[in-house]
């Protein structure tokens, strides 16, 4: 007899109209839709044509007006400034709708872009929502990114305003933005009309007359402005992500699909119910912020927590089981790289045992893949069930997952489970043709996507098209590799360009990483293909240990290699590994493994812009030539 997840899931494949229709009964409409889904003009398919919403209604408004105004809504907590606030759905509306009346009178209309570069304070939320409370369309970009990249972006956007802070504030550092800013604003050949700024104690930034105003003289000005409806088809925020010609791709998010499909995941993927904390330890500038900081939390009536700390050194490992503690938090999700670098620094659990976490319930986990060792560790430590999912920037939640919400499934160690309802999920050879159980090919899903996912990118519909639909037609291409098993649990391996090809054999570097990660002196590790004359592609290892492990490197490698050897056999002509003090990453936790390769490979390479720390390039290029790798340097 299926179970509610399968009853969820058969229903959103054979009558997607009927299922989402019953979804969109969670959001309070102004104009209900004439068509569930608008399929008139493939692959550009539409959901709930006709309706009218705003999106900071359902987030705020219904909330404060139904008998949740006194509860908190939002709790900030800083440990790199030692604040704590927190602010309820009335007191959040108030200062909402008053930064929504602020931007009014600065000259901000329904249509027009705002582009967002802030750290992770209220006032960025705050200026998200108040876009959305006027119909205006937000671009946030990652507080501290470098300015030719700004500027890019600012081309590409053409905002009529820029919302920005003073400075961003990392562990043991201030970052300023408005010089970053200011050149970015120079490189640009479009012009925003005008700056607002949010003034930081620790560096205050010089104003440029006629062209920057300060947030506090913008909100003390101005007067509350009520919600505008759109069409639920109409952009709520552009969201920019990387693309293969270095050229940012501006991931578009429409108004209904998104507040329905978001709204629907908090109880059914999340298993969250309103008035309950839930905390996602992602910022603001990645997707994660968007949907599971700000808007999907505030949808469903919770409490969300803006964190502007990091999982070590803010002040310790132990930062999360603190905020967890502190503030009641039922559900945590964030990126596996934030539990390796506490399992790293914290590998025995102690930090755990300081704190009361009897109400924590589960923890989620996205953003890479989530390797078995790291699962094991957190089940173990934390006692909760740890459920990796799997989703994209493009899709905006969750394509893979264990739904909690319609009965957790069994769990199986580097799966991300089974398709959410919506995802209609397949994997396909290179030929268009379907793989067999087991057997790795590219992840695609059929069209149409579900609600929520990109309807296009950025005033841009043959790059769409290019981008995700022309490989496969008929389907979305993820662009990551995997496979589904006998039971349909989706492995994602890795990316598709992380496919190595070893003397004829498709490898996934994913595989070689759960093996090395199973070691106990790793902490975390990545696999790339380096280039090989005689084979083409060989695999080389990169791991960071666990602190506290005295053996010797080369041991250890010895170790590591014959793991590999056992568990995926001699055809995987793992022969070398080298030992480093931590990865590339992005900002966001991804590891930079294209970028390794071209170091390996001594090939020219950028310097990505969301790299967290470029230094750590040059460790990585030292460390192949330690141990006399041809193509370092």
């Amino acid at each position: 007899m299926p179970g509610r997840y399968e009853e969820a899931y058969s229903r959103s494949i054979e009558d997607p109209s009927g299922f989402w229709s019953e979804a969109a009964a969670g959001i309070d409409w102004h104009r209900k839709w004439d068509q569930v889904l608008d399929s008139s003009n493939p692959p550009f398919y539409r959901w709930f044509k006709g309706a009218e919403l705003n999106t900071c209604y359902n987030a705020l408004d219904r909330h404060a007006d139904g008998g949740r105004g006194d509860q908190k809504a939002l709790i900030y907590d800083s440990p790199v400034t030692g604040q704590i606030k927190s602010f309820t759905y009335t007191e959040l509306r108030e200062r909402v709708a008053r930064c929504a009346g602020g931007l009014k009178t600065l000259g901000v209309e329904k249509g027009d872009l705002v582009l967002i570069y802030m750290p992770m304070i209220p006032e960025a939320v705050i200026s998200m929502l108040a876009c959305a409370r006027i119909g205006a369309v937000h671009s946030v970009v990652f507080g501290g990114f470098a300015a030719r990249e700004l500027a890019t972006r600012i081309n590409d956007a053409r905002p009529v305003c820029v919302i920005t802070a003073s400075c961003g504030i990392e562990p043991g550092r201030i970052v300023e933005y408005k010089p970053l800013l200011d050149a970015a604003i120079e490189l640009a050949d479009h012009k925003p009309r005008v700056c607002v700024m949010v003034q930081r104690a620790m560096a205050e930034a010089p104003m440029i007359e006629g062209r920057d105003i300060d947030w506090d003289e913008v909100m003390t000005s101005a007067q509350p402005t009520d919600c505008v409806p759109v069409a639920a088809t109409d952009p709520l925020y552009i969201l920019y992500t990387s693309g293969t010609t270095g050229l940012p791709k501006g991931v578009v998010r429409d108004n209904g699909g998104h507040a329905v499909a978001l709204k629907w995941s908090m109880k059914n993927v999340y298993g969250i119910d309103p008035g309950e904390v839930y905390w996602a330890a992602s910022d603001i500038g990645w997707v994660v912020g968007h949907s599971y900081i700000v808007y999907a939390p505030l949808f469903h009536g919770c409490t969300t927590i803006l964190f502007e700390g990091k999982p070590v050194g803010t002040p310790d490992a132990g930062a999360f089981w603190r905020v967890i503690s502190q503030h009641q938090v039922t559900a945590l999700f964030t990126a596996p790289t934030a539990f390796r670098a506490i399992k790293q620094q914290d590998p025995n659990g102690e930090h755990i045992k300081k704190y009361a976490l009897d109400g924590f319930r589960t923890l989620f986990l996205a953003g890479e893949r989530a390797d078995p060792d790291t699962v094991k560790w957190a089940e173990h430590h934390l006692r909760v069930p740890v459920i990796d999912h799997w989703w994209q920037t493009e899709t905006g939640w969750a394509i893979g997952a264990n739904c909690i919400g319609l009965g957790m499934l069994p769990v199986k160690y580097g799966s991300a489970t089974k398709a959410v309802p919506g995802f209609d999920v397949h994997v396909l050879d290179k030929n268009r043709r379907p793989v067999k159980p087991g057997k790795i090919g590219t992840i695609v899903i059929k069209l149409p996507l579900p609600p929520g996912c990109l309807p296009s990118l950025w005033n841009n519909d043959e790059g769409f098209k290019q981008s995700y639909l022309s490989d496969f037609p008929g389907y979305y291409l993820t662009a990551d590799a995997g496979y589904i098993d006998e039971d349909g649990y989706i492995f994602v391996m890795s990316r598709t360009d992380d496919i190595i090809n070893v003397a004829g054999h498709r490898l996934s570097t994913g595989a070689m990483e759960e093996v090395l990660a199973g070691h106990p002196d790793v902490a975390e590790c990545a696999v790339i293909g380096v280039a090989e004359k005689v084979k083409g592609q060989v695999p080389l290892g990169f791991v960071v240990l666990t602190a506290g492990v005295e053996r010797a490197d080369d041991d250890i490698v010895k170790e590591l290699v014959a793991m590999v050897r056992e568990q995926i056999g001699p055809v995987a002509a793992f022969t070398s590994a080298v030992v480093v003090k931590r990865l590339p990453k992005t900002r966001s936790g991804k590891i930079l493994r294209g970028t390794m390769c071209k170091i390996a490979d001594g090939e020219e390479y950028r310097v990505p812009a969301t790299i967290d720390d470029p230094a750590v390039l040059d460790e990585i290029g030292a460390a192949l030539q330690g141990i006399g790798h041809a193509g370092a340097g």
